[in-house]
């Protein structure tokens, strides 16, 4: 499965590492699975992983930041995108992700962000083959798939 993470998933799995964020970062870059991304999303994930308020929980260096964002370039099948992508979405940020998706021929884009998850944004990416899911809607999706698949094989 082809996964974009939202910003807000890749922050939260560098801030809470036993979170449901992490466990969806570690399962999307272990085969099956493919984490797509794009600069511009790496480039939000770092100034996020910047603010005050984030550095109160995750306490990491500016050093370790690029670490993590290098790691994530790294792991992840990076997607080019135009100088101009379509405006879907109020924030043009969020144009960036949805782009990164149809580009990346994602199959999800996780996310926890509530303008991303609203009707209009998930038709357009229904329109794509995109379903937009939680983190823990995620998470319970491979947990049934493989209850199922143990159930058959049994």
């Amino acid at each position: 499965m082809r996964i974009v993470c939202d910003t807000n998933i890749l922050v939260r799995a560098a801030v809470r590492p036993q979170g449901p964020a992490r466990a969806v970062l570690d399962a999307a870059i272990a085969d099956p699975h493919v984490l797509v991304t794009s600069g511009p999303l790496l480039a939000e994930v770092r100034r996020a992983l910047g603010y005050e308020r984030l550095q109160r929980l995750a306490r990491m260096t500016a050093a370790e930041i690029d670490a993590y964002v290098e790691a994530l370039e790294g792991v992840a099948d990076l997607v080019s995108l135009p100088s101009a992508v379509p405006a879907v979405c109020r924030d043009p940020d969020d144009d960036a992700i949805l782009a990164t998706a149809v580009l990346g021929r994602a199959e999800v884009l996780c996310t926890l962000d509530r303008a991303l998850r609203g009707d209009d944004v998930v038709a357009y990416c229904a329109m794509h083959g995109i379903r937009v899911l939680s983190d823990t809607e995620l998470l319970h999706e491979w947990r049934a798939a493989g209850s199922d698949a143990a159930e058959q094989d049994a």
